[in-house]
């Protein structure tokens, strides 16, 4: 894979994750069958990338597995507050609320991991406010809108933990494993309740949640982890940065859900934190490498 093609590839994986809102929505299936499906179809595609990638597959110890199992759970929750996300509020606003996960992990590294917040990264906590604010057509907790973006912070924020427990796991496990034995978690925590109505799941209900799986978590991760092999991982980060921006975009042109310019100014603000977050995490990683070379 050389550089253009693996840009192609981290556009493309871009593109399936922005399509996670559009797809959810088309499946009619409540949340619970959703995020089940979509973690054993992931499991599947996953597996098959795991059997032909090179060093995808390393023993695990018990404290790994612990982690794992708690990422799991984490992702599983994630999962299910934002396609409640979409079903209340729609696309637009579930994929907005969840972008602010940059600025909680700003707040949560500080807590957790006792680092200082620097002065750049309080800023971004502030564009992540403020883009919220105008993503927010009110303040009516009774009302769709504002219980949807109340959803989908709560998903930004268990991704922002997932973030955090996948850092803390060891480094050598690879990526494809930890997703892959993450999503049997989750498969795991919501076959209690998926299972009752799996009869009942329309076909095509199985068919986007099949694309959910397999595009937009097996083949978008395995794209991602590809391309890191030759594109920087600063660059990677601002790419799929471009995630709401693709699926406000979908959104719109399969349902017509047209964002106001209060929400497009909004969700401008939110992605601009996201590239900034992304740039300082990289400017970090490669202080630190330079740190310890020298």
């Amino acid at each position: 894979m050389n550089h253009r093609t693996a840009l192609g590839a981290l556009h493309i994986g871009a593109l399936f994750f922005g399509l996670t809102g559009v797809l959810g929505k088309l499946a009619q299936a409540a949340p619970s069958i959703i995020v089940f499906g979509r973690a054993v179809f992931a499991v599947l595609a996953l597996g098959l990338f795991a059997r032909f990638a090179q060093k995808a597959w390393q023993p695990l110890q018990a404290q790994d597995w612990s982690r794992l199992l708690l990422g799991g759970v984490l992702l599983a929750g994630h999962w299910v507050s934002f396609f409640l996300a979409v079903k209340v509020a729609g696309v637009a606003i579930a994929t907005l609320g969840f972008a602010s996960f940059p600025a909680f992990t700003v707040i949560l590294e500080s807590l957790l991991f006792r680092e200082r917040i620097r002065s750049n990264e309080i800023i971004l906590v502030l564009l992540v406010s403020i883009g919220l604010i105008l993503v927010t057509p009110d303040f009516d907790l009774a009302s769709q809108a504002t219980g949807g973006l109340l959803w989908s912070l709560l998903s930004g924020l268990l991704f922002s933990l997932l973030s955090l427990t996948n850092r803390a796991s060891s480094p050598r496990i690879p990526a494809v494993q930890a997703a892959l034995c993450q999503n049997a978690v989750v498969a795991l925590c919501l076959l209690p309740a998926a299972a009752p109505a799996l009869t009942e799941v329309a076909a095509m209900d199985w068919l986007w949640i099949g694309l959910l799986g397999v595009f937009c978590t097996g083949v978008a991760h395995s794209l991602f982890v590809a391309s890191l092999a030759v594109i920087k991982a600063r660059t990677a980060a601002v790419v799929f940065a471009l995630e709401p921006v693709y699926g406000i975009a979908l959104a719109w042109l399969i349902f017509a859900e047209a964002p106001t310019p209060r929400m497009l100014l909004g969700g401008a603000l939110i992605i601009l934190a996201i590239i900034i977050s992304s740039r300082l995490a990289a400017s970090t990683q490669a202080n630190k490498a330079a740190t310890v070379e020298g």
